[in-house]
């Protein structure tokens, strides 16, 4: 199905159906729907407060996915997680009944905006889009926001705005990000990952150069002019591309940086210019790497530097991005989705260089494939910190039949402790943890409940 055959359903009255509703995508996008006049309904597999806030706006939802939920149905959207096995997507197969998946959707509504700001990247999407956000609220352009997270700005994920200007996380996954429309499409890094989809790394760079082709004559690829990947993806593209970075050849780049603390100071010089002056309140050169990204990206779309100053100034992260749990005998204890070796390294570069004495680290890992592919490189973040946990890893969308287990992890790294439950992780953090130490719960599972667990003791 394509976005013209989806076209054709986008009025009110055609009744859509949204499968999995509740999802961080999915139900922005039911409420983007709704506000435009569309007559919409959803199901999801269990309540959540995303759930209780649609039916609040006054879009029903059912819990528990059903061939009967579709009576009266003229087309479904569905999240990537809902496979042709799940009985609502069969039923409607079997009726006739048109399926669009939900990135069609998001590559319709972005073509109704002026400006259309994706932001992909193997890492930093969620902190980009975040940061993103905070620049164009600060210069009142009142945007549509999609992030895979939460924001304290919107205490959500998203927003419906009415400027002329939507900026969307835009993933790679299943090649997602090829339904969209990007007027500035953004490249923040490129690594292997999603191995259970694409066949490798060139697999990977070929999606990313397809999606910046989808750039329209009039837009700009902004990418990172420091990561190599992302270089050679681009080589020879006919786009206008604006490079951010620390290099000195960046379009956009920092220079004069500083740190105290967690805060960060640097100068943003476009074309070797001085263009503002930014004061970061998160730690990292990868973070100053997501705010040059967003500043470039804000640029281009003909933001002012005392905006892109005072965005960059109120972001102080976005939901489990080295964010602040609480505290558990004396010790600090963060959060972080990092799931990649190459986001352990970022974690693990900014927190090692903190004024901490000990960093205990409680990591989930993300998915069977994703562990048995990358294994070595795991292994290799993980003997980093001073102290390591093993949570079992996080199936997601999978079923383990490599027989990987996060205790052949644990059987890589000397002093690593293997927890087969979450009540085992929080009785050896509990017994551990001392004033002096930083604990981080990393992954992207739900390795944040023990955090949350342990700080409330």
């Amino acid at each position: 199905m394509e976005i013209c055959e989806l076209q054709a359903f986008m009025t009110p009255d055609k009744h859509g159906h949204l499968v999995g509703i509740g999802g961080v995508s999915m139900s922005p996008l039911a409420e983007v729907l709704q506000g435009a006049g569309m007559n919409i309904t959803g199901s999801d597999m269990q309540e959540s407060p995303a759930v209780q806030h649609l039916r609040s706006i006054g879009i029903p939802v059912v819990v528990g996915q059903r061939a009967e939920n579709l009576d009266g149905v003229d087309y479904i959207i569905r999240t990537a997680a809902a496979r042709e096995d799940n009985p609502e997507i069969a039923e409607a197969r079997r009726l006739g009944i048109p399926v669009f998946e939900r990135a069609q959707a998001w590559g319709y509504i972005m073509r109704t905006y002026e400006n259309a700001v994706c932001i992909s990247g193997t890492h930093g999407k969620t902190t980009a889009t975040s940061m993103c956000t905070h620049i164009l609220m600060e210069a009142q352009k009142d945007p549509t926001v999609m992030i895979g997270g939460t924001l304290p700005l919107l205490q959500a994920g998203h927003r419906v705005g009415g400027g002329d200007t939507i900026v969307l996380e835009s993933c790679e996954y299943y090649n997602s990000f090829h339904s969209f429309f990007p007027t500035v499409a953004v490249i923040l890094d490129i690594e292997a990952d999603h191995l259970d989809f694409f066949k490798d790394l060139e697999d990977v760079k070929a999606s990313f150069r397809k999606f910046a082709e989808l750039v329209p004559e009039r837009g700009t690829v902004v990418a990172n002019g420091d990561d190599e990947n992302t270089v050679d993806t681009l080589k020879g593209i006919d786009k206008k591309v604006v490079t951010f970075g620390l290099s000195e050849d960046a379009d956009i780049r920092a220079a004069e940086l500083t740190r105290d603390g967690v805060t960060q100071g640097f100068d943003i010089l476009r074309n070797g210019e001085f263009f503002t002056h930014v004061e970061l309140n998160v730690p990292g050169q990868h973070n100053v790497l997501n705010a040059l990204a967003a500043a470039a990206a804000c640029m281009v779309l003909g933001v002012g530097p005392e905006a892109v100053s005072a965005g960059l100034f109120g972001f102080c992260g976005a939901g489990r991005r080295f964010e602040y749990k609480g505290n558990v005998n004396g010790a600090r204890v963060y959060d972080d989705y990092a799931h990649h070796p190459g986001e352990l390294k970022a974690l693990l570069d900014t927190v090692l260089d903190l004024d901490y004495e000990r960093v205990l680290v409680a990591f989930q890992p993300h998915t069977y494939t994703r562990t048995k592919a990358l294994f070595h490189d795991f292994a290799a973040q993980l003997r980093r910190p001073h102290k390591v946990y093993l949570a079992e890893i996080f199936a997601a969308r999978e079923q383990n039949t490599i027989g990987i287990s996060s205790a052949d992890l644990a059987a890589e790294i000397d002093g690593a402790v293997y927890c087969p439950d979450f009540a085992t992780l929080e009785k050896e953090l509990l017994r551990e943890a001392k004033p002096g130490d930083l604990v981080l719960t990393v992954g992207a599972g739900d390795i944040f409940k023990v955090g949350e667990a342990i700080t409330k003791e």
